[in-house]
């Protein structure tokens, strides 16, 4: 029987371990590739102590069981080792063969702006549940982002990792329950949108229609709330996509005004993000007087001639002949409700009534707006979904459910008084 190999100490060394000439201990295996591969240490257990002058570390044992337990679950340790979470992200962004071009360009954009230079250098298996949630909290405290961005960050990173789990790089994912906690510590949710009530809405068409400096919005604002289109679906709209005809709209793609990877916003033509985007609107009659409004107003001041993409021949454009900023869109929305509550409350006060107010809201409050009254006029969920565009039908049913809440409450009121139950 072979003797068994002792180290300086007269302690029994297993296989794989041997002592150097140094002193310092040595542990060779083969990884889950077939290469062999080779961990050092001072110290043979933990509970000895390294030469005078050696850095203090985790002992040869504890490495070879941190070892042995990576080959079991089949983590590539040694190549986990060389690894940054910037390697991974990159080798990510690489298998995202299928990513949108807008969508790719959001993920590089967030992660070189607030992950590269700061987590993106740390080794990959260096990351802990901690860490990850320490960082969020950094985001949103020290860089001052809302949660709903950080949330967006989250989005990026926790595919990352997860990657890096199925790859047998690392063990366990670090992010997941991150964001839910921090959320909970910052008491956020996720705001709800709100449809303008028929009050609100009535009084925000009125004042445009009757305002002097706001009456040229009046089309677009029509199409928004007769079609329940997105926002870079009117702004895109072009008028080969109008068939006055058969009193219908195609959806067929989007106009964005997207940031790039240099830091600029640009316009861009994208399909929709799935195929429940690409669809036929039937024109209202309002939404087809609206467009044939617009249509006289480019023919007497000219057509624009600006092409994006391919694509020209725009419906809706501002006073350069360019397609709409949504940003714009939304402040002139902002500044129109300012405007109306401010006279609405001096009119409220000289007429001793309370004041219709509207709440403030933006360009997707208005498709909002349109699906909660088309659910408050129609039973068919399937006809709704498609009309939208939902690609889930549970986003089609919270709005019904919303929308016939109130209708249940209407009808129950209108029912009081009329028969005898007591």
């Amino acid at each position: 029987m072979a003797e068994k190999r002792k180290d300086s100490r007269g302690r029994n060394l297993r296989d794989g371990e041997d002592q150097r000439p140094d002193g310092s201990y040595r542990y060779r295996y083969t990884d889950k590739a077939g290469n062999r591969r080779a961990v050092y240490s001072w110290k043979l257990v933990s509970t000895d102590k390294p030469p005078s002058g050696k850095r203090d570390g985790l002992s040869l044992r504890e490495k070879e069981k941190a070892i042995e337990n990576d080959i079991r679950d089949g983590i590539d340790s040694h190549a986990a080792a060389k690894m940054t979470l910037n390697d991974v992200f990159k080798a990510y962004m690489e298998g995202k063969q299928q990513l949108k071009a807008t969508t790719r360009t959001t993920y590089s954009y967030m992660y070189q702006h607030y992950v590269s230079d700061t987590i993106g250098k740390r080794k990959i298996t260096a990351f802990r549940y901690s860490d990850i949630k320490n960082f969020y909290n950094f985001l949103i405290t020290e860089r001052g982002l809302q949660p709903n961005t950080a949330a967006i960050i989250h989005g990026i990173l926790h595919p990352v990792f997860e990657m890096a789990v199925r790859d047998g790089v690392i063990r366990t994912n670090p992010t997941n329950g991150a964001m839910g906690k921090v959320k909970k510590i910052h008491n956020w949710t996720n705001p709800k949108r709100h449809a303008l009530t028929i009050e609100e809405q009535e009084a925000f068409i009125n004042f445009v229609s009757k305002s002097n400096a706001y009456r040229h919005w009046l089309p677009l604002f029509t199409v928004f709330l007769g079609t329940g289109c997105r926002m870079g679906e009117v702004i895109g709209l072009r008028w080969c996509d109008c068939d006055f005809e058969n009193r219908s709209i195609s959806i067929n793609h989007n106009l964005i005004y997207h940031v790039q990877d240099n830091g600029r916003c640009e316009m861009h033509i994208t399909t929709p993000k799935t195929s429940a985007g690409c669809r036929t609107i039937p024109m209202l009659d309002e939404v087809r007087k609206a467009l044939l409004q617009e249509r006289l107003r480019q023919m007497q001041a000219g057509y624009s001639a600006q092409e994006i993409d391919g694509y020209s021949g725009f419906v809706f454009l501002n006073r350069n002949g360019h397609v709409h900023n949504p940003s714009t869109i939304n402040q002139t929305i902002a500044r129109i409700c300012e405007v109306y509550n401010k006279k609405e409350t001096e009119q409220a006060q000289k007429e001793r009534r309370d004041p219709v107010l509207i709440r403030r809201f933006s360009a997707h409050n208005m498709r909002h707006t349109f699906c909660t009254r088309f659910c408050e006029n129609e039973t068919n969920i399937k006809v709704i979904q498609e009309i939208m565009g939902h690609s889930n039908i549970s986003t089609t049913m919270n709005i019904y459910a919303e929308a016939t809440e109130s209708k249940k409450r209407e009808a129950i009121d209108n029912l009081e008084g009329k028969i005898k139950i007591s």
